[in-house]
């Protein structure tokens, strides 16, 4: 069984016989030797291999260039080059899938478009490698942050009949051909279907059971929009607490986001290191700013009457009863308050039908959680659990309350305070990696006119 670089990099003894595989970054030869970078993806560092003349599988030498496969087993040793502990001298090498001369990545600088072009590929690269990595480790650090706390994890539907109020352009599911799809008493559900654009709907049924719930999966989003920050694809992490207020949402939140942060500052096995260097160069201090400083939370209506007293000329003019951008929330963040905030207590108008109404008939009890950098990372609210209010609501935003009798349904028996918020995961590893394009921490982006791999 062959041994993984980075468990080799960790030890503390050399090795009589040790075997690795993995892909040669690069390769340097003379005479009598020559030093092979190999890397298997499980870290960022690579692991030096020494391949004398002569030994078994040399003669294979020529074969492996920048990204041809090989297997080797010998001798670890100690290192005399500065920067690294151990080095593998090889007893025997083998090629196990060789490269054309123009393979794709070769060592030089790639730019971030020439590598959405390769996506099956790109993985291979320093940049990337760390990116998926860090992927991996925050999504075991979301299941691990949940489970800790006694959250149980649901599925929720990927197929839906419910839009989640206009939540975004959808995607329909159909069985017909184009010329038939308007008679949806003959597709495959006997309706019309989408894919999901949120869990939160369905979530709140196993809150109102099961108590603390969060589902974490796919969404998608059918708007034809190229920005840096849209994709049609994505993953949220979606959590809803029975028993639970606007205040309780935000504890949960602002906890999430500092375990998570901290998550990646303590466990980033080097990967940190590479994005600090060629990425972000603040990312570092950024990502400390809100792992070690307390939230500041603002009433809605405060935050306004700070920015409109701010004396900064913005692009988007503050105005009350419209949603803060980006600058707004990052003048708070970065310059006002010097620290993470929590914005809370939205108008009415601008917020969707299952946030619970304030009593004093104008604001609803909403949430919003920013970092600086981004903004907006967390938006959340406490869910209306009254019956006639809800009712009151379905009217207000003209819909239809039998496609929601479900939802209405949970008011009826058993009606609880429940409160949850949605957490993309890509706008976090955009947070935690400083990459500034989420077609760059998704591995296969699908965007408009992109879903070739």
């Amino acid at each position: 069984m062959r041994t993984l670089v980075k468990n080799i990099l960790r030890r503390d003894e050399p090795a009589a016989t040790i075997r690795a595989a993995g892909w040669v970054r690069t390769r340097r030869d003379s005479k009598a030797f020559s030093f092979i970078e190999l890397n298997d993806g499980s870290c960022l560092r690579n692991l030096q291999v020494i391949v004398d003349a002569g030994i078994p599988g040399s003669n294979e030498i020529p074969g492996m260039q920048t990204g041809a496969s090989i297997e080797v087993e010998g001798e670890l040793v100690e290192s005399p080059a500065k920067g690294q502990k151990w080095e593998l001298r090889a007893q025997w090498v083998r090629l196990v899938g060789g490269v054309p001369e123009d393979y794709p990545l070769q060592k030089k600088g790639h730019s971030a478009e020439f590598l959405r072009s390769i996506p099956h590929l790109r993985a291979r690269t320093n940049l990337f490698g760390a990116v998926f990595r860090t992927r991996s480790r925050m999504a075991y650090a979301v299941h691990r942050f949940f489970q800790e706390r006694d959250f149980v994890h649901v599925h929720t539907p990927i197929i839906t009949a419910s839009d989640c109020e206009g939540a975004g352009e959808m995607f329909r599911v159909t069985t017909l051909p184009p010329e038939r799809a308007a008679m949806e008493a003959e597709d495959f559900f006997g309706r019309r279907a989408f894919l999901t654009v949120s869990g939160q709907l369905e979530g709140e049924t196993f809150a109102c059971a099961l108590s603390n719930i969060y589902t974490f999966g796919p969404t998608f989003r059918a708007e034809n929009s190229n920005t840096s920050r849209h994709a049609a694809e994505f993953w949220m992490i979606e959590p809803e607490m029975a028993f639970c207020d606007l205040a309780g949402d935000m504890d949960l939140a602002e906890a999430m986001m500092k375990f998570l942060v901290t998550e990646a500052l303590e466990h980033h096995q080097g990967d940190l290191d590479i994005f600090t260097r060629f990425v972000d160069k603040g990312l570092r201090e950024r990502l400390e700013f809100v792992a070690t400083r307390p939230f500041e939370r603002v009433a809605y209506t405060d935050a306004v009457k700070l920015l409109r007293e701010s004396g900064r000329k913005f692009e988007f003019p503050v105005e009350y009863g419209h949603h803060l951008q980006s600058e707004h929330e990052r003048w708070l963040t970065e310059e006002h308050f010097k620290c993470p905030v929590t914005v809370f207590d939205y108008p009415k108008e601008i917020k969707p039908f299952y946030m619970h109404l304030n009593d004093d008939d104008r604001t609803v009890a909403a949430m919003d959680v920013l970092v600086p950098g981004i903004g907006e990372i967390i938006g959340g609210s406490q869910r209306e659990a009254r019956l006639d209010v809800l009712t009151e609501n379905f009217t207000r935003h003209g819909i239809d309350p039998a496609a929601y009798d479900w939802y209405a349904d949970l008011r009826r028996h058993g009606s609880v305070p429940h409160a949850g918020f949605g957490l993309g995961f890509e706008r976090l590893l955009m947070f935690v990696t400083g990459v500034h394009n989420i077609r760059d921490v998704i591995p296969f982006a699908r965007t408009p006119g992109h879903c070739g791999f």
